[in-house]
């Protein structure tokens, strides 16, 4: 039983270092995502940045051509003026003619505001720009990063999974199975020492007839608390 025992303690290793390799990859897959998600964020920022541009470039060139019709009003209306034969329709024409001025007047200072918010907009949507070319530089290193970390993982949990197969060859089918079950549900620790008459993975106290029998090495034994496989240090193991 002191072969099995050394056989399950460095099976258990190799859970573990399996199981932090597995949590490493997860951590730099999460952080990847984080980021991409923020890429994403920030794209969507300039995106809504040039649909706003676009509703006020379309409102712009919708001043504009306001702009225009109003000064051919004003045009044809000061065309009007030498044929007009009485002061009534004179003074008619002109008014036509300082509407279309106040009118303008009025769109230029919707323009002028436009133009403002353009520039204010363009200047949000270049600095949001500047932040993603940014992040996606940022995040392209680091997939090189990961991808080697990645590589250098799939390397060593493919060397550990052979050694681990290796191992589990050597162990008896029932205790095999019980193992196989604990490493996955206390959190990669089936296989404890027992010391000074308690398990050391739940703490608890074993009955003092089960702890002496650990020293017999005859047999597998578990915790009656935690189900864990115990065995005590000795000399030759």
């Amino acid at each position: 039983m002191q072969e099995k025992l050394v056989v399950l303690r460095e099976l258990q290793s190799l859970d573990q270092q399996l199981i932090q390799l597995d949590e490493k990859r997860r951590q730099l897959e999460s952080a990847i995502s984080e980021q991409r998600l923020e890429m994403a964020r920030v794209q969507e920022m300039v995106d809504g940045l040039a649909d706003e541009m676009e509703g006020f470039q379309t409102r712009r060139r919708e001043l504009n051509d306001a702009i225009a019709q109003e000064e051919r009003n004003i045009e044809r209306s000061d065309a009007r003026l030498p044929d007009i034969k009485t002061q009534k329709e004179y003074v008619a024409v002109l008014k036509e003619i300082d509407t279309a001025k106040a009118m303008i007047r009025d769109l230029q200072a919707q323009l002028t505001e436009v133009d403002r918010q353009l520039e204010s907009l363009g200047s949000d949507r270049a600095e949001k720009e500047q932040e993603l070319a940014s992040l996606a530089a940022t995040v392209e290193a680091r997939q090189a990063e990961v991808d080697q970390e990645m590589a250098g993982f799939s390397s060593s949990v493919a060397e550990m999974n052979g050694r681990k197969e290796s191992l589990l060859e050597q162990i008896p089918a029932g205790v095999r199975k019980r193992y196989q079950t604990l490493i996955s549900r206390r959190g990669g620790m089936a296989v404890v020492e027992a010391r000074n008459g308690a398990c050391t993975g739940c703490n608890m106290q074993l009955p003092p007839q089960l702890y002496n029998s650990l020293f017999k090495l005859d047999k597998p034994q578990y915790c009656p608390h935690c189900n864990r496989l115990i065995y005590v240090q000795t000399e030759q193991g």
